[in-house]
């Protein structure tokens, strides 16, 4: 029992980081019906972002007296570099949109979609131009120990802190859709885009927020992820986007709450492949979950049934 708890706990803490991943492919598909597949390279971003932002921070944080409470011991420290890298991806979200896809928006959905792996591979190029092809070492932001006083389970300071972080952004995130006025756009925008444009929304913005926060969503899993696995690479996006996306379809997509729950099934089924039957079909798994849930229930867990007219 033991065992599978600790198989448990990791499997939430990497399906945590596929459920942020998912989030944003999920929220642009709700508005735009497309699937941005530069989605998992704004996460390798994010998480460069946290690479190179972590020794300034370092610097400019007040030392002496506070120095205890804004050390990189501590959570404050790491918790700047995540608003921060946040922050970038949602800038970097927002122009992709603004010069990318913007002006294909009345373009088949075909020429969006090559378009967006067109980026994907512009992103992934331009990082090993930009960052080097070599991999990095993710600064230690947090301790690397375990939490004391759980017997024989091993839950580390950084599983239980992407834990979290992920419970509490996702309260934030379930608020901004459903309770602030930019939330109801988006909603309204998702349901018909026709009808809200009537009704005074502006679509452009809407859409633009969207990805801005879709890609701050994406740089928060990447920080998280480097904060547990500390290497980071520009090609490091490519699987766990591909991953996210099966998450996305696995839970439903264009649905939040299937995103979540995509994301947390696949990280605890990889684990528990990985634990009890052979890390060799660590990845295999993703894509066999992807057959099955299209064979058997293509609109997904929490999918819904949509009319289309001809």
């Amino acid at each position: 029992m033991t065992e599978f708890l600790q198989q448990l706990i990791n499997g939430l803490s990497l399906g945590s980081i596929y459920a942020f991943i998912a989030l944003g492919y999920t929220m642009v598909y709700g508005v735009l019906r497309f699937i941005n597949f530069a989605h998992g390279d704004v996460y390798m971003v994010g998480a460069f972002a946290g690479y190179y932002l972590a020794p300034f921070v370092w610097k400019v944080l007040p030392q002496g007296k506070d120095a205890a409470v804004f050390s990189w011991s501590s959570s404050a420290g790491a918790f700047v570099v995540l608003l921060l890298s946040m922050a970038l991806c949602a800038v970097l979200g927002i122009l992709i949109e603004k010069l990318v896809y913007k002006p294909l928006r009345s373009r088949p959905r075909l020429t969006v979609l090559i378009t967006a792996i067109g980026v994907s591979i512009f992103l992934e190029n331009f990082g090993q131009y930009l960052f080097g092809a070599d991999p990095k070492s993710f600064p230690e932001i947090l301790p690397d120990r375990a939490i004391e006083g759980l017997g024989d389970l091993t839950v580390m300071v950084n599983q239980s802190v992407v834990l979290v972080v992920t419970l509490l952004l996702l309260v934030a995130l379930r608020f901004i859709v459903m309770k602030t006025k930019m939330g109801t756009a988006m909603r309204a925008l998702s349901y018909n885009p026709t009808a809200a444009s009537l009704m005074g929304i502006n679509n452009d913005v809407i859409i633009s927020f969207t990805f801005a926060l879709g890609s701050a969503l994406a740089a928060a899993a990447g920080i998280l992820n480097a904060i547990n696995y500390p290497s980071i690479d520009p090609l490091m996006g490519i699987l766990p986007g591909i991953k996210a996306f099966v998450a996305a379809v696995l839970g439903g997509i264009g649905n939040l709450g299937g995103a979540v729950l995509g994301g947390i099934i696949l990280g605890v089924l990889e684990t528990l492949v990985v634990g009890y039957v052979s890390p060799m079909y660590r990845d295999a798994i993703a894509f066999a979950v992807l057959i099955l849930i299209l064979l058997f229930k293509p609109n997904g867990l929490l999918g819904r049934v949509e009319k289309e007219k001809v």
